[in-house]
């Protein structure tokens, strides 16, 4: 494996993004620049399931990787000896897309003679602020809200990562999926749920707020979803409404269990948001608020990086070069595929599904 040579603002990094139900490809320039990217989605292949399908997506990354990899690398007229490192999401995620997409950027630092950087995916998602803001230095208050996570993390540096709160039971994104398909909505869920929203009434229907106001840091999204499940069922309810209920409660849990974080471990020069339900205009303009209101300010990233993609992987592979020694020879290349890496793993366990976290 060939020692890490490119330490200016020149070095360009191939990620590989495959945790879930997207592939992703992208090279990235340490200026922060996105010379070519390819994200393929899988929603007609999980619609009929109402859900993602581990098995379906494992397939699906393993048929799409290696067109996907020369068609990125063909639009930017680059080969590997371009490239100073490679990147690959190596968890947490469905164990069988991780697995390809780091086998994948495993072979391809072999033959190239590169090094590899085994990427924690939600490390992505909290550097990728940082992609499109060049603005944004450390520490800053993150919110990452995912169909898998829901956290509130003290990100104080590459690597450097706080757990202040997370879910004990549901994410939101999982949340939002879960309860769009209890309104008919189809998948994926949280986009359909949002435009639905738009025409129903935010306080018709009585929805709860789990764990608002109290003294516990954690989030809980597990008794709304049962709720939007009664109010559905009961028929009094227009859909709309509900989806506009649901979306006020979940709202208003973000901003409560904020606030109780800034309480705590507060103040912070910055809050940003990152995530798939990042993408939700209710969600950013209520935080945006909440950062106004505290003398923050907020950063989210651009819709496209919100989502799963490979631009926030190879954006965290800079960042991590940037950092590496001139003999840092990268990741071994035995490095295992995980379902489960926390951020913060000196933080506390908390009860439920928070242990995933």
């Amino acid at each position: 494996m060939g020692l890490v040579t490119h330490t200016s603002g020149q070095a360009i990094v191939l990620g590989i993004e495959s945790s879930c139900d997207e592939t992703a490809v992208a090279l990235v320039r340490a200026d922060r620049t996105i010379i070519a990217e390819a994200i393929a989605s899988q929603e007609a292949e999980h619609a009929p399931y109402g859900g993602v399908v581990p098995e379906i997506a494992a397939r699906a990354h393993a048929e799409r990787i290696a067109p996907m990899l020369e068609r990125v690398m063909a639009d930017a007229r680059m080969g590997l000896d371009d490239v100073a490192a490679i990147a690959a999401t190596a968890g947490p995620g469905l164990i069988g897309g991780v697995m390809v997409g780091l086998v994948s950027a495993k072979a391809l630092a072999m033959a190239a003679g590169k090094p590899l950087l085994a990427i924690n995916h939600l490390e992505g998602h909290a550097l990728s602020p940082r992609l499109a803001d060049r603005q944004l230095g450390f520490p800053y208050l993150l919110l990452l809200v995912s169909g898998g996570h829901c956290q509130i993390l003290a990100v104080e540096g590459v690597g450097r990562y706080r757990r202040l709160a997370t879910t004990i039971d549901d994410a939101l994104g999982e949340a939002f999926d879960k309860s769009a398909k209890l309104l008919g909505l189809g998948f994926p869920g949280g986009p359909a749920l949002e435009r639905l929203a738009l025409e129903g009434d935010p306080h018709a229907v009585p929805l709860p707020r789990p764990l608002k106001g109290s003294g516990e840091p954690h989030f809980s999204f597990a008794g709304l979803k049962s709720a939007v499940l009664r109010a559905a069922e009961s028929g009094a309810h227009r859909p709309a409404d509900i989806a506009a209920s649901f979306q006020q409660a979940a709202v208003e849990c973000l901003i409560d269990r904020l606030g109780h974080a800034l309480t705590r471990a507060g103040p912070f020069p910055a809050l940003v948001v990152a995530g798939g339900v990042a993408a939700n205009k209710v969600v950013r303009a209520a935080l945006e608020a909440f950062a106004a209101s505290h003398a923050m300010r907020f950063t989210a990233p651009p819709l496209a990086l919100c989502t799963d993609n490979a631009a926030m992987i190879a954006w965290a592979g800079c960042e991590r070069l940037a950092l590496a020694g001139p003999d840092w020879e990268g990741d071994p290349l035995d490095i295992a595929a995980r379902p489960r890496w926390p951020l913060d793993p000196a933080a506390e366990v908390v009860r439920g599904a928070g242990v995933k976290a």
